[in-house]
């Protein structure tokens, strides 16, 4: 629609209490006009052009979220983050984007995703933060809260072998377990120390 054909009504017209909530909308927010439980109109704050990074700026990372998340969420994303790291709505993204974080999908999903950002390393992430109003939990999180200590999604059996090391290890750190060593007689006569 151009804006010519556009119709607009001046601020002024509106009441304050309207024009103070149309104030304090951020991009992608909406407020719905109603009439008797009916959606008659929609207000969206616009959406801004977020900053791109230059092709001079190779040290900032870009990711974008493509799970629907409050700004507050994706700017607490980025200030933990750091200064290295441009968190962006993946409406608003470029297609040169660095990461893509995902909910738990599909293959086809996922696929369509590698398809549109094929440059970008996809992350799939459950995430559930009640401060920030955030869930997206997905079978790896059910069975983690189910009582399962570890997820590892190896690709051969040696590279199961460092990721279980180094698993267990962190664990035992964590916990603080300190028990005296185990020694088990496996078959072939060798022995194994837990």
């Amino acid at each position: 629609m151009s804006d010519q054909s556009a119709r607009w009504v001046d601020a002024s017209q509106l009441p304050e209490e309207l024009v103070a909530l149309i104030d304090t909308l951020r991009p992608g927010e909406d407020v719905l006009v109603t009439r008797n439980g009916e959606t008659i109109a929609t207000i969206s704050a616009p959406v801004r052009e977020e900053p791109v990074r230059s092709p001079d700026s190779d040290d900032i990372t870009v990711v974008a979220t493509a799970m629907k998340l409050s700004v507050s969420a994706r700017d607490s994303l980025s200030e933990r983050l750091g200064p290295g790291y441009l968190v962006l709505d993946l409406r608003s993204a470029p297609p040169t984007v660095d990461v893509l974080l995902v909910p738990p999908g599909s293959p086809q999903l996922i696929g369509n995703f590698r398809a549109l950002y094929p440059k970008a390393r996809i992350v799939i992430t459950e995430i559930e933060d009640a401060e920030l109003g955030v869930k997206y939990e997905g079978p790896v999180r059910r069975l983690l809260d189910a009582g399962a200590e570890a997820y590892l999604p190896s690709s051969t059996i040696p590279r199961l072998a460092e990721q279980l090391d180094r698993t267990m290890t962190r664990l035992n750190q964590l916990t603080g377990d300190t028990s005296v060593p185990l020694t088990i007689e496996a078959p072939g006569g060798r022995s194994i120390t837990r």
